[in-house]
């Protein structure tokens, strides 16, 4: 028994990370986008696509960051230095017409579609940088905050789009025990988890072969 305390001692005291079986996440940067296309080249391509639907449309052609998964439903954040805020929200639109559009909060825009909630924004890290976030409605009914979404839009507006009369009130109830998420940045994710598996493939998607 001595033998045993004394080869524990020697190995130290054990870390939050070991006595919880948790990882630490790795961090996220905007370093890691690849080399991309012209913006000509990617202009070309969204402009050609054959298949307009928002979700496959961005990540067809832009590299896939992070992946935020929290209760139901999950967000993906695309990066490109290739566009402004102004150009490519200018450019997706005409493409593929948003059911909403918002007007410009804290140099963030965002266009809601049938079955997503598409966010535009600078980096915090890079001022060269457009994060591109693609929330699907669930992820957004079962994890965005209230107070956020209603800097883009009205809350009646909102409660449409999502199927629903009370959204507002049953969330703000819920963000009162826990927090909720607020939009993405590479710093902090709200909380929630991510999956840094998906994000080492360039823009073309999972499955393009690229």
């Amino acid at each position: 028994m001595l033998s045993l305390i004394l080869i524990l001692a020697s190995c130290g005291p054990l870390s939050n990370s070991q006595l919880s079986g948790s990882e630490e996440k790795p961090s996220v940067s905007v370093d890691e986008i690849p080399d991309e296309p012209s913006q000509s080249e990617l202009r070309e391509k969204l402009e050609s696509a054959s298949d307009t639907e928002i979700e496959a449309l961005i990540s067809n052609n832009f590299h896939l960051l992070d992946v935020v998964s929290g209760d139901d439903g999950n967000a993906n954040v695309y990066a490109t230095r290739q566009f402004t805020r102004e150009e490519l929200v200018s450019l997706i639109t005409e493409i593929n017409s948003p059911d909403e559009k918002s007007e410009v909060k804290d140099n963030q825009q965002m266009l809601i579609y049938p079955n997503h909630f598409v966010t535009f924004k600078t980096s915090e890290e890079d001022n060269e940088v457009l994060l591109i976030e693609v929330a699907s409605d669930q992820f957004v009914r079962s994890n965005y905050s209230p107070n956020y979404l209603n800097g883009f839009f009205t809350f009646l507006l909102i409660n449409r789009m999502l199927g629903t009369s009370s959204w507002e009130r049953s969330r703000m109830d819920q963000c009162k025990n826990s927090s909720c998420y607020g939009g993405y940045t590479t710093q902090n994710r709200g909380g929630l988890n991510t999956n840094r598996g998906m994000s080492s493939y360039r823009g073309g998607g999972s499955s393009s072969g690229k």
